[in-house]
């Protein structure tokens, strides 16, 4: 298992960031809400969509679910 987090402010494209904990760019994020443990990054992704809908998974640590 692994910790999750989503950025709490969104990218210019309006959807907020999922990072899994130890990602160079999470060290980036000024604010940010953890998810908790996930399996994998598709259930972190969808914690954070019922915080702030549109989200995304970071290209770097969560490619899998990375859409935009």
């Amino acid at each position: 298992m692994a910790f999750f987090y989503v950025n709490d402010n969104p990218q210019p494209s309006g959807e907020h960031e999922v990072h899994e904990s130890g990602c160079i760019w999470l060290a980036k994020v000024k604010s940010k809400t953890s998810l908790g443990a996930h399996q994998n990054c598709f259930t972190a992704v969808q914690t954070a969509a019922n915080i702030y809908g549109n989200v995304d998974g970071c290209a770097y640590c969560c490619s899998a679910c990375h859409k935009k």
